[in-house]
């Protein structure tokens, strides 16, 4: 690979390497769609590399943004991985860390990356063998960031299938309870028109009784529906 260096580029801090942090506030990107982007980010960032070291500064400034980003989405991902619940946990430890762990390959990656922009902005003559190396491993980077993504595609299907099957014993405890509410006020509104005058007031309270139940049934209904879309879009 032949390869002409960039001017000698104002340095940088380079991340170091990627450890776990704090599980990020809720409305942020998903573990699943940030485990799915380390994807795009690698190519990106092997793309904008190349480019750097052919002699586009500005290439160096947007692999050095990009890089550092790749390193903070991994450490975030391996920071969540304690919030899970002991078996998903487990399964993301296993393909994260076990005997064929890609955080290993993964971290390979990153300390290449941060070589190579190193020698690109001091105009090293090692650059090109780094290129190479680099090149050489987006394969395994890939299949390692693929097997990453699934792992937590499966956790979030299945949390969300566990949350579909509470839910749904939820609701079916609130149609119970507005079936019973129902039969009540069926009751009540037959006592109250053997009461005549004196059960009117009664009968009132036995139709207000009936409303609620109905409303509360409808909305449990809309609550199943609306669990099942979430859990099917999962």
């Amino acid at each position: 690979m032949t390869t002409s260096l960039a001017p000698s580029h104002a340095s940088t801090q380079l991340p170091a390497r990627a450890t776990p942090t704090r599980a990020p506030a809720a409305g942020q990107i998903s573990d699943l769609n940030l485990a799915a982007r380390q994807r795009m980010l690698s190519q990106r960032m092997v793309m904008q590399t190349l480019l750097a070291a052919n002699g586009d500064a500005r290439q160096l400034d947007a692999a050095r943004s990009t890089f550092q980003l790749f390193c903070d989405s991994h450490a975030r991902l391996l920071g969540t991985i304690q919030n899970y619940d002991v078996p998903s946990a487990q399964r993301l430890r296993a393909v994260y860390e076990g005997t064929q762990g890609v955080n290993t390959t993964i971290q390979t990656f990153i300390d290449l990356m941060r070589t190579a922009l190193e020698h690109i902005a001091n105009q090293s003559r090692r650059t090109t063998v780094v290129l190479e190396s680099i090149v050489d491993s987006t394969d395994a980077v890939l299949e390692a960031l693929n097997a990453a993504t699934t792992a937590f595609d499966v956790v979030t299907k299945a949390k969300a299938d566990l949350l579909f099957k509470e839910l749904s014993g939820i609701v079916s405890d609130i149609h119970t309870i507005a079936r019973e509410a129902k039969v009540v006020s069926f009751n009540a509104q037959v006592m109250a028109a053997r009461a005549g005058q004196q059960g009117r007031e009664f009968a009132v309270v036995a139709n207000v009784l009936s409303g609620i139940s109905t409303e509360i049934d409808g909305l449990s209904r809309k609550a199943i529906d609306l669990a099942d879309r979430n859990r099917q879009q999962a």
